[in-house]
């Protein structure tokens, strides 16, 4: 990995790009609303990705995954409607993890050769290719038609008599049917049948999921007997390791760059510290990123698991959702990276992905340039990875009802549909700005600047970090709950970052204590000029620790004061 660049994360939910049909009807079918393609990401639209700031463009929803869509006569079984969710299904319901999700194709039958076109092009526009891996769970009528010859397939040689065994790759209830409160009955298709019934996704071990369990998914097992309590199986390496294994080398072999790991906390660590350094061993510049939330896992996840980044959900982005939305202080984003402080590099903050409702949503905060101070410490704060999501820098508010996951404030990963703010931004290809409204404009604008920095700043990209709140909590120089103040240094630069989350503009003073210019061997100036980063304005100000820095800061915004010596 370069270890001087920032990664910055472009999240593309890949079905809903390039669809452009404006009149899609809810809970429509792929013939009804359309479906994006894999070559949708033209050369044109990865460009304006590239310049919008992002190193890294994550694909999600490439792999095959459970639809209601009928691909038998390409040789793809045909899925039960009562076991998938929504018309287009969900990304997380893997039915083969060897293929191309067939949506996203063309020519269905060379798909797989479009997804290696795909990464050609991705490389070719200068930026790196993420795709998920959903170790945890499968759709429920996994079957692999796309497997290399010799592969054998997931279950094909377990015990099913035996509820656990660690040479099963599912968790089974013997002479049990599946039931539950769920509607496995559909007009055309007739019951959907499972004897035994295997457990679901979400931990659910007996026959009997409901509406707000996975029950469109089945569990894997990796050798943890949860129905015995007899422990890790562990060595030998279960049958289960191994075929994983295999899949993650088989996927980068393609030449993609990382892997996004879907609920990765719920598959043991252990076989994490045993495939990715059999992984890296072969492909040594790929990236992890584990969707781990427990915070007390992450260390383990990262030392033990081998991963090289975590998200960073229940520390920074709930924070800055709460200050954001008026019911917490800006002083709590303190407390958010002195938590992970010995493992900060290895934290990716974001403020939307396609679990979390929409900024700009009635849901979230109702408007997406209150998010911009957020956006501001997020991507500025620290050295580590940062990440939008498609749509989250033209102020997309995801509130239109698409079908099976109704009007949630999230753009849907269910459905076939088409996004608005998406649409005319690419303009029938052509990805320009000519049909986006003057907040949007605006909007792109700011977010292309700020991700810009995160690379063309020295000092944002590999430089110290310095929190100014302790200086700065006596509530009449600069409010603490409405403003959050840090420095970043390198070299012979410090950058004096202020985030406003207040809806006025405001005059406030900064205080810079003499421990900051001890710490991060700094000159002091009693007036010094310097550039404000986001406006390329020049400022007179001083710079010591005896004078504040005043500071004019407008509404929902910041500035990043750029000082050389």
């Amino acid at each position: 990995m370069n270890t001087a660049e920032k990664i910055i994360i472009y999240q593309v939910f890949t079905r809903l790009f390039g669809n452009r049909n404006p009149r899609c009807m809810s809970n429509g079918s792929l013939a009804e609303n359309g479906c994006g393609k894999m070559n949708d990401f033209t050369p044109q639209a990865l460009k304006e990705i590239r310049k919008l700031g992002a190193t890294h463009i994550w694909y999600t929803g490439v792999l095959a995954h459970a639809t209601q869509t009928d691909y038998t006569k390409y040789g793809i079984e045909k899925n039960h409607p009562a076991v998938v969710k929504g018309k287009a299904g969900s990304p997380y319901a893997i039915r083969d993890y060897y293929d191309v999700d067939p949506d996203l194709a063309v020519n269905v039958r060379k798909r797989m050769g479009e997804f290696e076109a795909l990464v050609e092009r991705t490389h070719a526009a200068g930026l790196k290719m993420i795709i998920d891996f959903v170790p945890n769970h499968v759709a429920r009528q996994y079957h692999s038609t796309a497997k290399p010859e010799g592969v054998r397939d997931l279950g094909e040689d377990d015990d099913t008599s035996m509820d656990f065994s660690p040479n099963n790759n599912f968790y089974y209830l013997p002479g049990q049917k599946l039931a539950g409160d769920v509607n496995l009955y559909d007009e055309q298709a007739g019951s959907y049948e499972e004897m035994p019934a295997k457990a679901t996704g979400n931990n659910r071990f007996d026959a009997y999921p409901t509406p707000n369990d996975w029950y469109e998914t089945v569990k894997l097992n990796y050798g943890v007997d949860f129905f015995h309590n007899t422990g890790c199986h562990f060595s030998p390496a279960p049958d289960t390791w191994h075929k994983m294994k295999d899949i993650l080398l088989f996927w980068a072999g393609k030449g993609i760059d990382g892997f996004r790991c879907d609920m990765a906390e719920m598959v043991p660590c252990e076989f994490w510290g045993w495939a990715i350094p059999q992984v890296k061993a072969q492909y040594p510049e790929l990236i992890f990123i584990a969707e781990v939330y427990n915070p007390n896992e992450y260390r383990n996840y990262l030392y033990n698991g081998h991963f090289d980044y975590l998200y960073d959900k229940v520390g920074l982005y709930d924070t800055l959702r709460a200050v954001i939305g008026g019911y917490a202080s800006a002083t709590a984003i303190t407390s958010c990276w002195q938590s992970v402080n010995d493992i900060q590099d290895h934290m990716l903050n974001f403020l939307e992905n396609h679990d979390e409702q929409r900024i700009a949503s009635d849901f979230f905060a109702g408007n997406a340039t209150k998010a911009l101070p957020a956006l501001i410490v997020s991507a500025c704060m620290n050295t580590n990875p940062m990440m939008i999501y498609f749509g989250q820098e033209l102020g997309e508010p995801g509130m239109e009802s698409e079908g099976f996951s109704g009007r949630d404030g999230r753009t849907t990963i269910f459905d076939y549909w088409s996004i608005d703010s998406i649409r005319r931004w690419n303009n029938h290809g052509r990805y320009n700005e000519h049909l986006l409204n003057a907040k949007e404009k605006g909007l792109r604008h700011f977010y292309r600047h700020v991700l810009n920095l995160c690379n063309s700043e020295a000092a944002i990209a590999r430089g110290c970090f310095f929190d100014l709140m302790y200086a700065n909590l006596n509530g009449w120089q600069m409010n603490e709950h409405k403003q959050y103040a840090f420095l970043r240094k390198y070299d012979r630069e410090v950058i004096l970052v202020v985030a406003n989350f207040s809806d006025l503009d405001s005059r406030i003073s900064v205080n810079i204590p003499q421990h900051a210019f001890d710490y991060l061997q700094m000159p002091a100036f009693t007036r010094c000029t310097a550039q404000e980063l986001l406006t390329g304005r020049e400022e007179v100000i001083s710079f010591n620790p005896n004078t504040p820095t005043a500071i004019d800061v407008p509404a929902y915004g910041g500035k990043l004061l750029k000082i050389k010596f």
